[in-house]
């Protein structure tokens, strides 16, 4: 089994997008740990609602890519529009940060958010 922490992000209708993307991941993969969730201002694109950011701790028999197209295939679901660029609004974003007790995604070092909900989690 792998194990994978999983940055969130959503600032459009943050909790319902949460909650329903964390009951699609318990579908296919087990759940260990969800950490505190942190609002934060908008990078880029400054004038949206701020964001609210978290992450989960799953346990999974997939390999990465096909985890990252679960990830993907569930923003879609919950209507992800990614017309918006990089920094646009977004129901659900979902990044992979950790695989395998190995650091996977740059941002984990440069976003304290993302540092700290992550290590809240491991």
């Amino acid at each position: 089994m792998n194990i994978c922490v999983v940055g969130i992000g959503s600032n459009i209708d943050a909790e319902a997008n949460i909650q329903k993307m964390l009951e699609i991941l318990g579908r296919e993969t087990r759940i260990v740990k969800v950490s505190s969730f942190l609002k934060t201002k908008p990078i880029g694109i400054t004038g949206q609602p701020d964001f609210t950011n978290g992450a989960v701790k799953i346990e999974t028999a997939m390999e990465r890519m096909e985890l990252k197209e679960l990830l993907i295939s569930i923003e879609n679901q919950l209507g992800r529009d990614r017309s918006a660029g990089k920094w646009g609004p977004r129901t659900i974003d979902l990044d992979i940060v950790v695989w395998d007790s190995q650091i996977v995604d740059s941002d984990y070092y440069v976003r304290g958010f993302l540092k700290q909900t992550v290590d809240e989690v491991m």
